[in-house]
């Protein structure tokens, strides 16, 4: 019987990468599984300090072991902002769209569209804090292409690829970008604890 391990998310699209890119190794549950149905502060101002208030918030309650993460998209040209306010980089929190015009705006006539996906997990694992970071660069479109994924993955193409996230399938997305390479360190950090 797979271990069971809360993922401190109500994103269902998070959710489904992380629960892909894991398999049949954990027993995932999302904030929703356990009975969690508010919305966890993030009042940090750094992806580390987001990810552990958000772990920390579901360990202290539920007592069950959990990971949060916080991730976000840093455009150098925009001295790495959206950074950890991508998520309402516009004024309002989720609104991809309206965030994507701000980072367009930003960016217009710009030479420079290096940008860089980053991830912080934060583990609370039988109580000790464990962070684990993933990476992906890239550069930003000018405009958007693809229909899938979420966030800003229709602008961003990461290196060595000449189409966006939102272009690439769940699978091909999985095997690269900053959340699946932050998994990947999880996942082999939690079997050296079997």
């Amino acid at each position: 019987m797979p271990t069971p391990l809360v993922f401190a998310t109500h994103n269902a699209k998070k959710l489904q990468e992380v629960t892909a890119k894991t398999g049949n190794q954990l027993q995932l549950l999302s904030l929703t599984d356990i009975g969690c149905t508010e919305d966890i502060p993030e009042t940090g101002v750094t992806f580390h300090e987001n990810a552990s208030i958000k772990s920390h918030y579901v360990f202290d309650r539920y007592q069950l072991n959990c990971f949060a993460d916080d991730s976000g998209l840093e455009v150098e040209a925009l001295h790495n902002e959206p950074g950890v306010y991508s998520a309402r980089y516009a004024g309002e929190h989720g609104n991809h769209e309206a965030n994507m015009d701000k980072v367009l705006a930003g960016l217009h006539g710009a030479t420079n569209r290096k940008a860089r996906f980053r991830t912080i997990i934060s583990l609370l694992w039988q109580g000790q804090e464990h962070f684990f970071e993933g990476t992906i660069n890239g550069l930003i479109r000018t405009e958007r292409a693809g229909t899938g994924g979420f966030g800003y993955d229709p602008i961003f193409e990461p290196e060595g690829y000449n189409i966006t996230f939102a272009e690439m399938s769940l699978e091909e997305k999985n095997r690269i970008s900053h959340r699946a390479i932050a998994m990947e360190k999880l996942i082999n950090f939690l079997n050296q604890q079997s």
